[in-house]
């Protein structure tokens, strides 16, 4: 049976100035823009056929914070589609309850990869099915990394970044992937800070080299901005999935454009 691929919008939630849950766009994880309302944005998406919906709380690792789950809860209210939750996750307490807040599964990035032991402890307590790895990669062109792919003639490796991609770790992170996923991580969720924002198409070398060292499903995130691009994910770097937020948050292109393209091109989507 052939696997539909699936397609994913991504809120970024942050809190705003007056300390209320607003939905913010950036460039490189920087320069974020006030985009939306996540619970109506969640609720449009949830309407316009997406396959699942992501929330993110962009801003909780680096601040030491605890998820909004109240700002989940009624985001959960308006989705009836599978709906993952990352941002401040550290602890199986943590996943708890934002399970019980509605998410289907979290995401998680600072607190795997400074306790990478909770992914053991949450595939466990919860099924393997509700924990998504996230990484945050960025392209290091240097020799202290362990695994290298060339692009523009130059060799270049992958670092895992961790809150909210601020903080380098020296991480590898096909080798995170590799052990995330023995440790019994259900999905490995690909940032691209280097393509972020950019609206230029996935990063094809980083998720074809995940891709290609896992067996885990694979979202591919960062750099959509056309349904082109979201085609050269699928069959160039076998992605399961793909993640876009700019595209989708601004009209310039809906949920069934995209599956349309796909479907017409013989790329199994959900219709």
């Amino acid at each position: 049976m052939t696997l539909t691929k699936r397609i994913i919008p991504c809120i970024d939630v942050d809190l705003d100035e007056d300390g209320n849950p607003a939905v913010y766009t950036g460039v490189h994880f920087e320069d974020l823009k006030y985009t939306g309302d996540p619970v109506e944005m969640a609720k449009a998406y949830n309407e316009a056929g997406a396959d699942e919906f992501v929330f993110l709380d962009i801003t909780a690792s680096a601040e030491g914070r605890e998820t909004m789950l109240d700002v989940v809860e009624r985001v959960a209210d308006e989705v009836f589609i599978p709906l993952t939750v990352g941002g401040g996750i550290r602890t199986t307490d943590d996943i708890k309850e934002t399970l019980r807040a509605g998410a289907d599964k979290v995401s998680i990035t600072t607190g795997a990869l400074e306790r990478p032991e909770l992914v053991n402890e949450g595939a466990k307590a919860f099924g393997s099915q509700c924990i998504v790895i996230s990484v945050d990669a960025r392209r290091r062109f240097d020799e202290q990394g362990e695994n290298y792919v060339e692009i523009d003639g130059e060799s270049c490796w992958f670092e895992c970044t961790k809150k909210g991609g601020r903080e380098g770790t020296g991480i590898d992170v096909l080798e995170w992937a590799k052990e995330a996923e023995t440790r019994g991580a259900g999905e490995l969720f690909v940032n691209s800070i280097d393509k972020d924002g950019t609206k230029d198409g996935y990063d094809i070398p980083l998720t074809t080299a995940v891709t290609e060292a896992v067996d885990t499903p694979v979202i591919a995130s960062s750099g959509c901005g056309s349904p082109e691009d979201m085609y050269e994910v699928f069959t160039e770097a076998d992605a399961d999935a793909g993640l876009a937020a700019s595209i989708f948050h601004f009209d310039e292109y809906s949920i069934d454009d995209v599956k349309s393209y796909l479907d017409e091109r013989d790329v199994p989507v959900r219709r």
